[in-house]
Parts: structure tokens; C-alpha cells; sequence
């Protein structure tokens, strides 16, 4: 029996015996481009957010700028508030997902990366390629950097479209 104090060691299974096994190389080749894969199918994951968002906070903000210009041409009642709330809302509401979208990929992506490299460093796995910065990230908080100028402009009545 072997006592706690013993340190487990892993051994790459293609490294032993007298030359490497190619079956275990390529399974480590695989498993590696499986990450490659998750990564791009949570980049896509985003990017399906960020259209939603995209559509809230457009739709909203037409919605609350329509209404707008109603009253202002004395088309509507100078009261009638319901639909520039309504539409404030909706843009509120794609900036609420995009946040939540921004906040999982990051938390997932970092889970990944923690995950890849422990594979790597028991040698399950080459990791060889660094995991790249996603431009569906950057792209998501220029969109939610709009989204919140929006809202700026739509509450505060300042900006081009205040």
C-alpha cells in the first residue's frame, strides 16, 4: 500500500515504453482541437446574444425616438409618456442581456482556458497554440458602450439624439 505522503506522477501515455504510441497522439491532437471548437461555438453563443441585444436596444430606441417626434409635431398628447418608458425599457433590457451574455463568456472562457492548461500540463493534451482574444467580446462591449450612450441620450435628452 501506498502511504498519502506520495506524490502521484502522470506519465504520458505515448511516452512510454521505447517510442510513442501514434494512436495516443492523435487522441491528444483531437481532445486539443475540441477546445478549439468549445471556443468557437461559445463565440457563437455570443454573438446570438449580442444579436438579440442588437434588436432590443434598436427597436427600443426607434420606438422611443417615433413617439417622440409624435409628440413634438403635436401628434400626441405632451403626457403621454407610456411609449418612450416602454421603449427606454426595451433598450434597459438589451443592455441587461448583454451584460449577462459579456459576464458568462468571460466566466465560461476563463473556465476553458483554466481547463485546457491543467490537460496540458499533465500532458494529456499539447496546448501549444495560445487561446486568441475574442473578437465577439470586444465587439459586445463596443455594442454595450451604445447601448448605455443610448439610454444617456434617450433619458437625459442630451447628446445628437436628445
Amino acid at each position: 500500500m501506498s502511504s498519502e505522503s506520495e506524490k502521484f506522477s502522470y506519465v504520458p501515455a505515448s511516452l512510454l515504453g521505447d517510442r510513442p504510441d501514434p494512436a495516443v497522439e492523435l487522441s491528444a491532437r483531437r481532445t486539443g482541437m475540441s477546445f478549439q471548437r468549445t471556443r468557437m461555438s461559445t463565440d457563437r453563443t455570443l454573438m446570438s446574444i449580442m444579436r438579440t441585444s442588437v434588436s432590443l436596444i434598436s427597436f427600443g430606441f426607434t420606438i422611443a425616438q417615433f413617439f417622440q417626434h409624435l409628440r413634438s409635431a403635436k401628434l400626441l398628447p405632451e403626457d403621454s409618456s407610456a411609449p418612450r418608458h416602454f421603449g427606454i425599457a426595451l433598450v434597459l433590457l438589451g443592455i441587461l442581456m448583454l451584460v449577462l451574455g459579456i459576464v458568462y463568456h468571460i466566466h465560461y472562457m476563463n473556465y476553458l482556458r483554466r481547463e485546457r492548461s491543467a490537460m496540458a500540463h499533465e500532458g494529456l493534451i499539447h496546448g501549444e497554440s495560445p487561446y486568441p482574444v475574442s473578437l465577439t467580446l470586444l465587439v459586445c462591449m463596443v455594442l454595450l458602450v451604445i447601448g448605455i450612450l443610448a439610454v444617456i441620450s434617450l433619458t437625459g435628452h442630451i447628446g445628437p439624439f436628445g
